[in-house]
């Protein structure tokens, strides 16, 4: 017994030793906190839950508006999502403004962004300025218009900071305690330990998420007071509860990514549950979407079938459960297959994909008439 716990100590120990040699596995830094926007697209409940748990994320920062006229469409989905996986909420604005009073315009626009989202009041809506306009602007311009901006922030009852390039900081502005991105990490490390966070890269990858993650460091409480995260299970909705239409929460955003479902979702003619089913997709299967709306309820994902006609799949519930997985990689999946199920035919596989029968028959070397069998990979395209 005692070799047998020796080796295993020793076995543990080589394993945790290479895996800290491992690229992949490897932060610079503490990942503390998550920037999320449009860019990675809806993320759910089990997309959070899996940060916290696998990389210690505890705190995101989810895009809610940009100018005076942009509201970030996931913002309301993705904080409710990281709010039932147990993270701080926080919220940021793409600057666009040049002057004092487009700052506080932009403010104003912030804050009812931020409220519409679910934002909680307390917590941070940060000014993200990197843009040209402010690139143009002067030193003393932009010190003013932050301070603007933060004001009007504030005022309304959430808390306010700068976030920026490290190599703006003191030459385009001046940042007191502020949210600063500054990579690569062996460059930077140490350097901003006086201010609220450091966001040490912007190629963060996590299991399951669509596209890059901006990540960071937090150095105080700054991103995480006023808040008590509790983890509570996704909301899943009654199997006779139908979507109905709601326009505040009805938007629309174009993706292209890669949706593998976890059970079987149908295939519609529409963005919605009152649409016509023209088929399923099942697990182990995927389909390749170029666009995303919420409609009500759900989720939908939509794909040009081979016939020419959109077709549409739920990718889930609004705020709530994920019917499946969703990656950016589409470019991988040049060919599609399908594994026949009982009670499938020529006809069938071909109507659920668009094309002809005889197409699909000659595709793998078969006639309509030829026999096919459970379990049998046929070749779509």
């Amino acid at each position: 017994m005692k070799f047998k716990t020796k080796l295993i100590t020793l076995v543990v120990a080589f394993l945790a030793a290479i895996s800290f040699a491992l690229p992949s596995q490897v932060n610079a830094a503490n990942t503390d906190m998550v920037d999320t926007s449009n860019n990675n697209g809806l993320m759910t409940y089990d997309n959070y839950y899996d940060m916290l748990v696998h990389y210690g994320v505890k705190a995101v920062v989810q895009k809610v508006s940009e100018g005076t006229t942009y509201v970030d469409p996931t913002a309301k989905y993705n904080l409710a999502s990281a709010k039932q996986a147990g993270l701080y909420l926080n919220g940021y604005h793409f600057a666009r403004y040049t002057t004092v009073e487009g700052a506080r315009a932009e403010a104003r626009f912030a804050v009812a962004a931020a409220q519409s989202a679910g934002l909680p009041i307390g917590a941070v809506l940060a000014t993200d300025v990197e843009a040209s306009e402010q690139a143009n602007n002067s030193y003393a311009a932009n010190t003013a218009n932050n301070k603007a901006f933060m004001e009007v922030v504030q005022a309304a009852g959430y808390r306010s900071t700068i976030y920026t390039m490290g190599s703006w900081v003191g030459t385009k502005m001046s940042v007191d305690k502020g949210w600063i991105a500054d990579y690569p990490y062996n460059t930077s490390r140490d350097r901003y330990t006086s201010h609220h966070a450091w966001q040490f890269r912007s190629d963060q990858q996590f299991a399951g998420s669509y596209g890059n993650f901006d990540v960071s460091q937090l150095y105080d409480d700054f991103f995480t007071a006023n808040q008590t995260p509790s983890l509570s299970a996704p909301v899943t909705p009654a199997p006779s509860q139908t979507a109905k239409s709601n326009v505040a929460s009805d938007t629309d955003y174009a993706q292209t990514g890669v949706f593998k479902p976890s059970a079987t979702v149908n295939i519609r003619t529409g963005a919605g549950t009152g649409y016509a089913s023209v088929g399923s997709y099942a697990t182990g299967e995927s389909v390749i979407y170029d666009h995303v709306y919420i409609r009500g309820t759900y989720v939908w994902a939509r794909y040009l079938s081979y016939s020419g006609r959109y077709h549409y799949v739920a990718l889930g519930v609004n705020g709530g459960e994920s019917y499946g997985s969703r990656s950016s990689n589409a470019q991988t999946y040049s060919h599609t297959y399908y594994t026949v199920r009982s009670g499938d035919s020529f006809w069938s596989i071909a109507s659920k994909y668009g094309i002809s029968m005889y197409t699909l028959a000659a595709n793998n070397g078969k006639s309509i008439y030829s026999l096919i069998y459970p379990g049998e990979s046929l070749y779509i395209r």
